[in-house]
């Protein structure tokens, strides 16, 4: 069978899932094999779409509202809430909101003054709820604390967190990028794993032997920017914005030069087209052995591991670099866990976020598997909670070159536009240098306005 029909097929059977940045949906289970004599795609009966919810929570006095976006982070943050709730007396409940309507709701929320009292701050909004005094000031309470110094954790995770001289937001973690691949269809190939000697010249070659009339050699989809092409246009010497967030750098022709990468590896076929990932996410894709490798981040580790097709078939490695070792790059981001400025129970609300921040809780949400933590020290513990994978591949990227991802006031509104217009050079990589180009032009014009 070829790989459009199984594509097709497959999207029949998987769910959406996010391609966003430190937490994600857990990657779908995979399909069964695709027989030969299978049913035409049309006959398949579509997906039953969730139903979006109609609030994001809200305080309500003597109990505690927790929300966030990822379900396989869920039961691991449960147990460590519970711990707390133990300790304090104060029940509180973790709601998950897909990323896909949490940023809706919450906006929603902020309007109508009904925010959860504890939830997921992220760097792509973080500026304009801090600036609209949407988030509880947490600097008196962080000075007054035996459990927190901001010294210990990542300090581009803390400086996102701030403004003004004040603290919003205690870390939550730290997220490093790896080359996630499929063992098995390495062997059938013939192909040694990746490794630590790989550039990306050797990326795309590989891609290409991995590829044949059954899987591609690699997935990527115009919104694995985190997870994929930003980490290659700085390792290759490009960059997206600059330092002062006042200019584009998707015009740069190091970043051209790492964007045409990616595309002339869909035109050349080793990476599936446009439709095909719009359908089925590259991680899913990954989950059905149907892509040799995927570049994700480590909050995925949940999904991963709770899926029985990539725990027996699939490992992790080091990003590629560009010419030596020193130019291997991973973006990192980091979660904050904020309060509403607004909540019934601010004291309560306020030793949540004390107990998940601290190095006690920090170490839990390590050893469960949760993600990497933000407390320095605490993520070798990440490491051993799981059997199935080597995560090292995941921990050696703290000693490459790390960059923060790409962020302004208002990033969302020029990454949505970077995402949409990235589409064009999907389907036709000639237009990949005038695309970054037009891309560029708008981020600039957006950013003048911020």
């Amino acid at each position: 069978m070829k790989k459009k029909a199984i594509a097709i097929l497959l999207s029949a059977v998987t769910a959406i899932s996010m391609i966003g940045c430190a937490g994600a949906a857990a990657p779908a289970a995979p399909a069964a094999p695709a027989a030969e004599e299978a049913a035409p795609a049309e006959e398949a009966a579509p997906a039953e779409e969730e139903a979006a919810p109609e609030s994001i929570g809200s305080s309500v006095e003597g109990e505690l509202s927790v929300t966030i976006w990822d379900e396989g982070q869920r039961p691991g943050l449960q147990q460590i809430v519970d711990e707390w709730s133990e300790q304090s007396g104060v029940k509180a409940t973790i709601q998950v909101v897909d990323w896909n309507y949490y940023w809706t709701l919450l906006e929603a929320g902020a309007t109508g003054g009904e925010l959860p009292d504890v939830f997921w701050m992220h760097s792509n909004v973080a500026q304009k709820y801090m600036e609209n005094d949407q988030l509880l000031d947490l600097t008196d309470k962080i000075a007054a604390s035996d459990k927190i110094d901001m010294a210990n954790y990542y300090e581009g995770i803390v400086k996102l967190y701030q403004s003004d001289g004040k603290q919003y937001a205690v870390p939550k973690d730290i997220d490093t990028i790896a080359l996630w691949y499929n063992k098995t269809i390495f062997d059938e190939m013939g192909v040694p794993y990746p490794d630590d000697t790989w550039t990306w010249d050797d990326f795309a070659a590989n891609a290409k032997k991995l590829t044949n009339d059954d899987h591609w050699g690699y997935a990527i989809a115009p919104g694995n920017n985190q997870e994929g092409y930003y980490n290659t246009i700085y390792s290759m010497g490009g960059y997206v914005i600059s330092d002062d967030k006042k200019t584009s750098g998707m015009d740069d022709p190091n970043t051209i030069k790492a964007m045409k990468l990616f595309t002339d590896m869909i035109a050349d076929g080793s990476c599936p087209d446009l439709a095909t990932v719009s359908e089925t996410a590259p991680n899913e894709l990954l989950c059905a052995g149907k892509v040799a490798m995927s570049i994700n981040g480590s909050w995925m580790l949940a999904g991963y591991r709770d899926n029985e097709y990539a725990a027996a078939n699939c490992d992790v490695a080091v990003l590629p670099f560009t010419s030596t070792p020193d130019d291997r790059v991973s973006i990192y981001n980091g979660l904050g866990w904020a309060a509403a400025a607004n909540t019934k129970n601010p004291e309560a609300a306020w030793s949540l976020i004390e107990y998940l921040g601290s190095k006690e809780a920090q170490l839990k949400q390590a050893e469960l598997g949760v993600t990497m933590s933000a407390y320095m020290g605490t993520s070798d513990a990440w490491v051993n909670s799981v059997s199935c994978f080597d995560l090292n591949g995941h921990m050696k990227m703290l000693d490459a070159k790390l960059v923060f991802r790409p962020y302004s006031r208002d990033t969302t509104v020029w990454e949505d536009m970077m995402i949409e217009k990235l589409q064009e050079c999907w389907t036709d990589a000639s237009k990949t240098e005038d695309v970054c180009k037009d891309i560029a032009a708008e981020m600039n014009a957006d950013l003048a306005e911020e």
